[in-house]
């Protein structure tokens, strides 16, 4: 037998489905409760709700997402990943075809399953609601040639031979304490399963919990922007691209359209102008719902002026990496360019992004990474775009996306700079700490000043890990 299901009850309490309920029906179901305003995915708020049909779609495709990432993309157990990826909806049922690698998630009578496939190189992709699982023979795929390297028997940091590095007794007791203490739960908060320090390039502390092992990815969540931030230093230095040119899209480019005002630099930098409140955020519908970033969050409207307010808005993220896409012009290579110009040069051959189906990397999330290419990655930029000795990213770059845009965040907590989040002087961290960050506790915490990076990953809920504070008492054990 090829494929096997996920029962509505195997998964029902990482849906958040009491296992009664799921034990009701054997046949797939629509939702009988509403989503949110803005779709699965999306930020809510507007007092509308999507059609039952709508939000099962949604919840089916987060599911199958989930489950082939998870598989394929991650090296997760089937445990795992229900363990861990507390989707919401009704009693669904999942059919995992190990052999063809595609999940397909039956949400209603009157329509085909939601089908997700993964793809070499590229990893998952979820098909359009009404696409049939012979429809992925169509989708975006990387020349055959194409292949990933195992680089695991190469020195650290491009392989995994020889990353310990040594500190002296008291100092590795003072560190060890600390990691342990991360993975409490208490001292820092958050639900912890991965840890590493790196100081002076070496790896001086490093603990999995959770069943992960370095070897194992889970989704970055937002981290990915700055991995989006990076393709676009690349493109910069290989196509002569200028960040502050306007507009970033073609498709902006019409005599009198507003948005002709949004510069790559804009969107870097969080500031777009683009709708991305209320319902009007195209994430949920790109990420669960079966849109393309072309389809949907190109043709966005303008909520405020270009330029003149800071709003996180995962979608700009995306909408960078589509206009890196028109500029290198031919898609074999942009497909390929994530992996061949920058994951697999620096060794990060763990790490995989996600397209949607019309072939736009969803690099604002839906990645999946380990915990020691997150290190490797905060060394590339404590090395400003070096590696090996070949210069990858423009000089300089390091300093551009780590110093904070015109316009930022109410409050005084960490600031942003070019998709990633600064934090010189908070809990006493030095100026120049900077690092990518995603949803339930995913950072690489980069402290130049100290040749240190702190990585921690997670799967945290309500107010998360207090990254800034253990990353400080990181320091004060290493005593830099």
């Amino acid at each position: 037998m090829k494929g096997s299901w996920i029962s509505a009850v195997a998964l029902a309490a990482a849906m958040g489905i009491p296992a009664a309920f799921a034990q009701q029906s054997q046949t797939p179901v629509a939702p009988a409760v509403q989503a949110t305003a803005g779709g699965a995915g999306g930020p809510g708020g507007g007092g509308r709700s999507d059609t039952a049909r709508h939000a099962g779609s949604s919840a089916a495709a987060a599911l199958g997402i989930a489950t082939c990432s998870g598989l394929w993309d991650g090296n997760q157990t089937l445990e795992m990943i229900t363990r861990d990826n507390p989707q919401r909806g009704e009693a669904l049922r999942a059919w995992i075809d190990k052999e063809n690698r595609t999940v397909s998630v039956d949400y209603d009578p009157a329509m085909p399953p939601r089908v997700v496939a993964w793809r070499p190189v590229m990893g998952c992709v979820q098909l359009p609601p009404g696409a049939g699982i012979e429809a992925a023979k169509y989708l975006p795929q990387v020349d055959a040639a194409v292949k990933a390297p195992n680089f695991d028997d190469q020195k650290w940091p491009m392989g995994d031979k020889d990353a310990a590095g040594k500190l002296p007794k008291a100092k590795q007791d003072a560190l060890n304490k600390l990691v342990d203490a991360a993975f409490d739960g208490t001292t820092y908060g958050g639900r912890t399963w991965g840890v590493i320090v790196v100081s002076d390039g070496k790896v001086v502390a490093e603990k999995y919990a959770m069943g992960f092992d370095m070897h194992m990815g889970a989704q970055t969540h937002s981290a990915a922007k700055s991995f989006a931030s990076t393709l676009v230093g690349i493109v910069k230095k290989k196509y002569g691209l200028d960040v502050a040119m306007a507009p970033a899209l073609n498709e902006w480019k019409r005599p009198g359209d507003p948005r002709g005002k949004i510069s790559y630099e804009y969107l870097l930098q969080m500031r777009s102008g683009l709708y991305g409140e209320g319902n009007g955020s195209p994430q949920g519908d790109i990420y669960s719902a079966g849109e393309t970033v072309a389809g949907r969050a190109a043709t966005n409207m303008l909520d405020t002026m270009p330029g003149t307010r800071f709003l996180y808005n995962p979608p700009d993220t995306m909408l960078l990496v589509h206009a890196m896409r028109e500029i290198v012009k031919d898609d074999k290579t942009f497909w390929a360019m994530p992996w061949t110009e920058m994951f697999w040069k620096i060794g990060m051959t763990r790490t995989v992004t996600s397209s949607d189906w019309n072939g736009d990397f969803l690099m604002s999330g839906q990645t999946y990474s380990t915990a020691r290419d997150f290190a490797r990655f905060g060394l590339f930029y404590l090395a400003d775009g070096v590696w090996n000795g070949e210069r990858i990213l423009p000089e300089g770059w390091a300093k551009y996306v780590s110093t904070p845009g015109p316009v930022q965040p109410a409050g005084s907590g960490a600031r942003y700079g070019g998709q990633f989040w600064i934090y010189g002087g908070q809990s006493g961290l030095p100026q120049g700490a900077f690092s990518p960050n995603g949803g339930q506790g995913q950072y690489a915490m980069i402290v130049p000043s100290a040749n240190v990076v702190v990585v921690r990953r997670g799967y945290d809920a309500g107010a998360g890990f207090q990254i800034a504070k253990f990353s400080a008492d990181v320091l004060k054990a290493l005593g830099k």
